[in-house]
């Protein structure tokens, strides 16, 4: 399954990469760009990422004292305000 479209890494690829050494986020997202591109795969990285290290929690990527993926997700948009009708 393609897991980042941006850069086409899938699922095996990040499989390869924690077999191969990876042992952070960052260290995946050097060895296969995943999550670099515009950010949307990022959490389904993160959890790929996570399965593959032997774990369903990814708490182990991140800093002491961060929750997890504090520090790999991009902060959400703010949604636009709804339209509202004018009287008539």
């Amino acid at each position: 399954m393609i897991i980042c479209i941006c850069h086409r890494v899938s699922d095996r690829d990040i499989a390869h990469a924690v077999a191969g050494g990876c042992k952070t986020f960052d260290e995946l997202q050097e060895a296969t760009r995943a999550g670099t591109g515009c950010g949307a795969c990022t959490e389904f990285a993160a959890e790929s990422f996570a399965a593959h290290r032997g774990g369903g929690c990814c708490a182990h990527l991140c800093s002491p004292g961060t929750s997890p993926l504090q520090a790999t997700l991009p902060a959400a948009p703010t949604p636009a305000p709804a339209p509202t009708m004018a009287a008539a």
